[in-house]
């Protein structure tokens, strides 16, 4: 007999619209004793059944939704036949690269587990205590809808001490993948460090981004800020770029961005790799009076939490109203940001707040966003965490 939550009156709503999270805050009370990751019955304060949730008694969010079929047993069989439809949603984008989101969490209806397969390599992240309860079960599911025996595990992010859960990595099963696992994208060859590497080791999460910015590099001077490994920066080179300054503070980051330019047989002449403050650089290249024609910015996590957003937010304006003040006439602006806290009307706020005091014309020209390996469930917009924009100055 599974464990039961009670939700006060009222707070059923947001699970009759199918988001996939109950808070602390709107549990009545509990029904049994649940242990961390175990399946438990939600009910609303009438006794309504609303759905099967894996219990996380250490997180705010104390539950996360699997299914609102109230015939549903979650097992083993379940879960491997969600993970089998999720692969199998993804086979035709197999064809423009070999690296590839396979499971995004909420998006695929499994809270918490992401799952990348670069190349012959599969890497997963297992970020609650649903996903953490059945690890040896999708550890076997993934390597029998994939036909691959190389996994490893990064579940290495803070979000798993969120949920009361202590950091992990290493092989599960197969070889252990090296620190430079060749990948290609839309013809560009990338390094990708699964062990060491952000995220699972390479920002997929940004391949329709880099092919956009190949087919619009053709003899444009470019400014990549945030570079890391230099992914903006290969693909606008491979598109024909006349020359890029790309810049980052991490020294080994643009130590392998150099060795990917090699592989890719684009002349050193072309590109110039800065360690620097990209703040500071921005600063004195508006100073100067440098000019570039297309300027991607791509910063991190500038608000990790609601609590970041005012702090956020000044930062985004600042470097966006430096890159426009950058920007020649008829140049192309790709800004992004990956913080899950600053939502889509927001970050178009921002930047709309840098363009006003540019005291220049730019028009959007087209939302960007993270590629279709990454869907966000209608239901939880909180899925959509990168965020971009297009934006051309007249």
């Amino acid at each position: 007999m599974s464990a039961t939550l009670i939700l006060k009156p009222g707070k059923e709503r947001p699970l009759l619209r199918r988001h996939p999270w109950i808070f602390a805050g709107g549990i009545a009370r509990v029904s049994g004793k649940p242990a961390p990751g175990d399946t438990v019955r939600i009910e609303s304060a009438d006794g309504r059944f609303l759905g099967w949730a894996a219990f996380s008694p250490a997180s705010s969010i104390r539950a996360r939704l699997w299914s609102v079929d109230e015939a549903a047993q979650i097992d083993e069989a379940w879960i491997g036949q969600r993970i089998a439809a999720a692969i199998g949603r993804r086979a035709a984008l197999a064809r423009d690269s070999d690296a590839l989101r396979l499971i995004f969490g909420e998006g695929d209806g499994l809270p918490g587990l992401v799952v990348d397969r670069y190349g012959d390599q599969l890497v997963m992240q297992l970020m609650a205590t649903g996903v953490e309860r059945w690890r040896d079960a999708i550890a076997a599911a993934l390597r029998e809808a994939t036909g691959l025996a190389d996994l490893y595990e990064r579940s290495d992010a803070s979000a798993r001490e969120r949920e009361g859960l202590a950091l992990r990595e290493g092989t599960v099963s197969g070889r252990t993948p090296g620190s430079a696992l060749p990948v290609s994208e839309h013809g560009v060859k990338y390094l990708v460090d699964v062990p060491a590497g952000h995220k699972t080791g390479f920002y997929i999460d940004q391949r329709d981004n880099r092919l956009a910015v190949a087919r619009h590099a053709a003899g444009r001077s470019v400014l990549n800020c945030f570079c890391y490994t230099g992914g903006f920066t290969l693909a606008a080179l491979a598109g024909g770029a006349a020359s890029a300054v790309s810049i980052d503070s991490s020294g080994p980051a643009l130590v392998r961005a150099a060795e990917q330019q090699t592989l890719n047989g684009l002349q050193a002449a072309r590109c110039e790799w800065r360690e620097a403050d990209v703040f500071e650089s921005l600063k004195q290249m508006v100073a100067s009076g440098q000019r570039f024609d297309l300027i991607v910015l791509d910063p991190p996590k500038f608000a990790p939490s609601l609590h970041h957003v005012d702090k956020a937010a000044r930062a985004y304006k600042e470097i966006n109203l430096k890159a426009m003040r950058l920007l020649n006439p008829g140049g192309l602006l790709f800004t992004f940001s990956c913080s899950g806290a600053i939502d889509v009307d927001l970050f178009q706020k921002i930047v709309a707040g840098a363009v006003f005091d540019c005291g220049a014309d730019l028009q959007m020209l087209r939302r960007l966003q993270a590629g279709e390996d990454h869907p966000m469930l209608m239901t939880h917009p909180e899925g959509e965490y990168l965020k971009g924009l297009l934006l051309a100055r007249l």
